[in-house]
């Protein structure tokens, strides 16, 4: 819920960025309507310009047409006067073919001019903006689809802004919810562990009182087994195989790669050569025994069952849960209430935890583990009922 919780928290925050990027999209669509609108005067400032050159132009045919009529009369009147006037028409004759000339360029400027203006006028309609219920220019109306768009963007951020503080505020009530039935469940969880502590108190007296039951075998042969486990120690401490200090090591070295987490100490090369010849020979004593191992007093299996002694398989968490025991710590409550338990026996019930969701109901007689006058343990033999 926290998670998700933030995740929402931080798509509000992207949503409020939108928001933002979508006024100042708008602020530049303004910005560039008047720009566009700048230019536009400017282009009819253009359009002016150019009508006055094609006036002007207009003029100078008008003018360059009358000085050919002069110099056509200029011309007739030299050749009249015969000898004196040649030079008089040779004069009138370039200045006939220079003002034709120039009544060319004039007509050119004026078609050029006609064609600007028609252009100018093109752009000039494309970026007009109209006020008069007039078809705005192309320009004007891609510039308003464009604020459309963005406005729409950003009612759409808005929204969506509601919906998500409406979700957190829904969270909220959620976890207040979960949080009271965490409260109940605790509670449940208080009494169910006093209901089974009743019980398990109950097989105890029973069994202390000498009344034989089902569990009966798997008790004494836990105290047996842990009896020769307490042995083997206690020898290999009197041959100088290990000695006190490193057989009380409480200093738990993780398994570098390892998921589950596996550890090594300094008795742990020692546990994989003594115990499996007594925890092995225990497996034998009922198929409903499940496993029969030694735990240190903090719930430390340095050798497991055979079976469930296997090399990790890298991550494969399931199969490694369920396969590869040895090298971990078990401090649930059964596991340390078996390992630290210093009355002849224990019996306890639980589910043990198979991985992939898979559970098993065993229980499970312990015994106490003393070597040379100090708790080292609880042997610990699980089985069906």
């Amino acid at each position: 819920m926290n998670a998700l919780a933030a995740e929402l928290g931080a798509v509000n925050r992207a949503q409020d960025t939108i928001v933002q990027q979508s006024g100042a999209g708008q602020r530049a669509v303004a910005l560039a309507r008047d720009v566009v609108e700048q230019v536009g005067a400017e282009v009819s400032a253009v359009v002016g310009t150019l009508r006055e050159v094609s006036e002007a132009a207009g003029q100078i045919s008008q003018i360059a047409l009358q000085t050919r009529l002069v110099a056509f009369n200029a011309s007739v009147e030299a050749k009249r006067a015969g000898e004196a006037g040649r030079g008089f028409g040779v004069v009138a004759d370039a200045v006939k073919d220079l003002a034709a000339r120039v009544e060319a360029t004039s007509k050119q400027i004026l078609g050029t001019v006609a064609q600007l203006d028609a252009r100018i006028a093109a752009l000039a309609r494309d970026i007009q903006r109209q006020s008069d219920g007039q078809p705005q220019g192309a320009v004007h109306a891609a510039l308003g689809e464009v604020v459309t768009g963005v406005e729409r963007i950003a009612q759409a951020a808005t929204q969506s802004h509601g919906v998500c503080d409406a979700l957190v505020s829904r969270m909220a009530g959620i976890e207040g919810e979960m949080q009271a039935t965490m409260g109940v469940f605790a509670v449940s969880l208080r009494r169910t562990e006093t209901l089974l502590d009743l019980s398990e108190h109950l097989l105890q007296v029973t069994a202390d009182a000498g009344v034989q039951t089902a569990d009966t075998p798997f008790v004494q042969a836990a105290q047996a087994a842990a009896g020769r486990i307490a042995q083997a120690l206690e020898r290999a401490l009197r041959e100088g195989r290990i000695d006190a200090a490193a057989l009380f090591d409480e200093q738990y070295v993780p398994v570098a790669g390892s998921a589950p987490a596996q550890h090594l100490t300094r008795f742990s090369t020692l546990a994989d050569k003594l115990f499996p010849a007594v925890q092995e020979a225990v497996l034998a004593l009922s198929n409903q025994v499940v496993f029969c191992i030694a735990a240190d007093r903090n719930g430390y299996i340095a050798c497991h069952n055979q079976r469930y002694n296997q090399a990790q398989r890298p991550g494969d968490v399931v199969w490694n849960t369920a396969n590869c025991r040895n090298r971990r710590i078990f401090n649930d409550r059964t596991g340390l209430r078996s390992a630290r338990n210093a009355q002849p026996f224990l019996l306890q019930t639980y589910r043990r935890d198979m991985g992939g969701g898979q559970f098993v109901l065993l229980k499970e007689a312990a015994a106490p583990i003393t070597v040379a006058g100090r708790h080292w343990g609880g042997l610990r033999l699980a089985y069906r009922f």
